[in-house]
Order: structure tokens, then C-alpha cells, then sequence
């Protein structure tokens, strides 16, 4: 056997890890129909090459079906002949979705959500007029992470986005399948392989505080190499005795200097 070349032995660790994170987490399923939303960055490049290679191993067998939603009301140019090029090389179709939002008619949430809300409510239209039962999305560990810091930050709460999401009311579940591959290799593989850039010119980037929280995570694991296997395995290591345990009605939690 020859000796691997770097960007063999990059393959062959993104691969794993999105094998294990399929196989860890139940994601893909004999007879499953995968929708892949295709936005042109680097993860979904990634992620629709993995699904398309997997897809044509015999067990468990599942076809892909890629789907990219154009925002109509943001400077946004798709270059639909590579992205149309990138999913014929595994044979997967792709379908184009227009779509829009207007940020004044909700000033209650950012635009960055009404932006993701409108996008992540083409897909599932998409995926119904396809017959898919599953939609992956391209969100990797340090997406995964990073959304963790942030809730726990901004929301109070101890959540994140799941591997899996059973989307009751939809009939339909979410799928993250590079959830355990770190965002280095992504866009290590994107270099290699030259991913073009889709263009973006998005006026409201700057409102986001992922970008923010991006550097918190960076300093994290500037203080300790392993932080991101021990913020991710602390999800499935709640210890609740060691926890603080309310004694009082939930109207008596702690209240911020704002309520006060």
C-alpha cells in the first residue's frame, strides 16, 4: 500500500468522522430520501459529497436529493452551474427555491433568524414536493458547540442543535451529519480540492453574535487543546445532583440587573 497523501489522509478523517456521527446517532436509514441543503460554502460542498458517496454503498441504502434556496431581497449571486456541476458528479439532482423575508415585519427577532427561518421553511417545502423524509444541513462540531456557548449565554438554557430532530408536526427530521467533524478540516479539504465561493453580500452579518462567540470557543481551546471533546461529552454528562435545585416556584428564579 502506498503512502497516503495529505489530502488523502484529510479525506479519510472527515469520512470517519462523518461515519460516526452517522452511525452514532441513528442519521441515515435503509430507504431514507436525503434532502441536502446545497448553499455553496464549503460544509454543504463537503456534506453532499460524503452523502453521495455513502449513498452508493449498498447498506443502508438512501438516495439524495440537493436543494438550493436563493434569499430574492439579499445581494446573493449563485453560480448554479458549478453547484449544478458539484451534485451531477454523484448524481444528485438539485432543485433551485426563490424565496425572501422582510426584517420589518417582525422586530422582535434579528434578521439573521428571519433569514435562516425562511430558508430552513423552503427546504422543508422542497423536501415535501421531492419525497424526502430527511433534510441534512451542513452545520459541523464547532456550529454545534459554538450554538451551545451561545444559548447558554443569551437564552439561558442547555441546548444546542441536534444530531437528529424528529420534526413531528412536518413529518420530517432534521439531519446534521457533520456534527462530529471539526470545522479546520472543512475548510482545509475546501482549500485542497478549491471550492469556489459563492457570492455574498449580506447587510445584516454584522447583527450575529456567532461571529463573536467564534472567537470565545477559539480562546477555549487556546487554554485547553481537548475543550471541544469535553463541551461536547458534558451534553451526555448532565450530572443533575450537583446541580442547583429550586425550592420555590419557577417565578422566583434568579433575575437580571434589567428586571431588576
Amino acid at each position: 500500500m502506498g503512502i497516503l497523501t495529505d489530502e488523502e489522509k484529510l479525506w479519510r478523517r472527515i469520512n470517519a468522522r462523518f461515519l460516526k456521527g452517522s452511525m452514532d446517532y441513528g442519521l441515515l436509514e435503509e430507504g431514507d430520501k436525503v434532502l441536502v441543503g446545497l448553499s455553496g460554502g464549503k460544509d454543504s460542498l463537503a456534506l453532499l459529497e460524503l452523502l453521495g458517496r455513502r449513498s452508493r454503498v449498498f447498506h443502508p441504502r438512501f438516495s439524495v436529493v440537493a436543494a438550493h434556496v436563493r434569499m430574492t431581497n439579499i445581494a446573493y449571486e449563485s453560480d448554479l452551474g458549478y453547484l449544478r456541476e458539484m451534485a451531477a458528479a454523484w448524481d444528485v439532482p438539485l432543485v433551485t427555491y426563490d424565496t425572501s423575508f422582510d426584517a420589518s415585519t417582525d422586530s422582535r427577532k434579528s434578521p439573521c433568524f428571519l433569514c435562516s427561518w425562511n430558508r430552513r421553511k423552503a427546504l422543508f417545502t422542497v423536501a415535501q414536493e421531492q419525497g424526502c423524509n430527511k433534510i441534512a444541513l451542513g452545520h459541523h462540531m464547532d456550529d454545534i458547540l459554538q450554538t451551545l456557548l451561545m444559548n447558554m449565554t443569551f437564552q439561558g438554557s442547555f441546548s444546542t442543535m441536534p444530531p437528529k430532530l424528529v420534526m413531528k408536526k412536518f413529518d420530517m427530521t432534521l439531519i446534521r451529519p457533520l456534527c462530529l467533524v471539526a470545522e479546520k478540516d472543512l475548510e482545509e479539504l475546501a482549500r485542497i480540492r478549491g471550492y469556489r465561493k459563492q457570492v455574498k453580500n449580506c447587510p445584516y452579518e454584522t447583527d450575529s453574535h456567532r461571529s463573536a462567540m467564534k472567537e470565545v470557543f477559539g480562546q477555549l481551546e487556546a487554554m485547553n487543546p481537548e475543550a471541544r471533546y469535553s463541551l461536547w461529552n458534558c451534553m451526555a454528562n448532565v450530572q443533575e445532583d450537583l446541580l442547583p435545585v429550586l425550592q420555590k416556584a419557577p417565578d422566583n428564579n434568579l433575575k437580571t440587573d434589567k428586571e431588576r
